[in-house]
């Protein structure tokens, strides 16, 4: 069932049962089994041409992830001043694995276009979000992430390992990320660690905004401030640390 689901993403939100079977990994008769049984239970739903889609029962189970929907509702406030504030892309995401997950998205009208929606993953280290999600894992995480392959996605994206370990290192210091050209060569990030109630680094909030003339200076503290009401918010406690 699992692999059924699987079949779906965002490039494929639709699928016939014959693309199920074969995006799944399945025979054709067990896959009318376990589709039939998921229609059911409500987890995907048929249209009118036979066409299979992601059911909302589905979207029932997901609102209860704690990274999820509850997160966005606390955080959405804090995303909403931000955006006033910048009228650029601001973002909010979570780490699992060796990706970033984007769970809330709030895209301005003239803003730089980016390739980021609701549910989208992308590597840590090429993004702003990603790198202050990853500064504040574990070290031992942090080692095996910069020993693996480190993909590109520009020529400015960040590739070397010791390089890596310095941007990680500088993040932790000053308290906010800032990735340029790392996805697109026009866009430029500046993101900062959100902390749930223990102090840990729950998630990221962001800024993207055109690398040509970004005021880094600017938007660093307006970034900050976002990630800490959402911290607060979640229950942090600063003087506690």
């Amino acid at each position: 069932m699992l692999a059924v689901l699987a079949a779906f993403d965002h490039a494929h939100p639709a699928l016939c049962l014959t693309d199920i079977s074969r995006r799944a990994g399945l025979s054709l008769t067990t896959t009318h089994r376990l589709v039939g049984a998921l229609t059911d239970w409500g987890a995907l739903e048929r249209d009118a041409d036979g066409v299979y889609h992601v059911g909302l029962r589905l979207w029932e189970v997901a609102a209860l992830a704690p990274r999820g929907l509850a997160l966005r509702q606390v955080a959405l406030p804090y995303l909403e001043d931000l955006y006033e504030a910048t009228h650029e892309n601001v973002q909010l995401a979570v780490r699992d694995g060796n990706e970033v997950v984007y769970i809330e998205w709030i895209s301005g009208r003239s803003a730089v276009g980016v390739h980021i929606r609701v549910g989208a993953r992308w590597p840590l280290h090429a993004t702003g979000v990603g790198l202050a999600l990853l500064a504040h894992g574990d070290q031992a995480f942090q080692e095996e992430y910069c020993d693996g392959p480190l993909a590109a996605f520009t020529p400015y994206t960040i590739t070397d390992p010791v390089r890596l370990r310095r941007e990680l290192a500088e993040v932790r210091r000053s308290g906010a990320a800032v990735s340029s050209r790392q996805i697109t060569d026009d866009a430029l990030s500046v993101a900062a660690p959100v902390r749930g109630r223990d102090g840990a680094v729950a998630a990221a909030v962001s800024v993207v905004v055109p690398q040509v003339g970004a005021e880094v200076p600017t938007l660093i503290p307006a970034v900050r401030l976002a990630a800490r009401g959402i911290s607060r918010a979640l229950g942090w406690q600063p003087e506690s640390r």
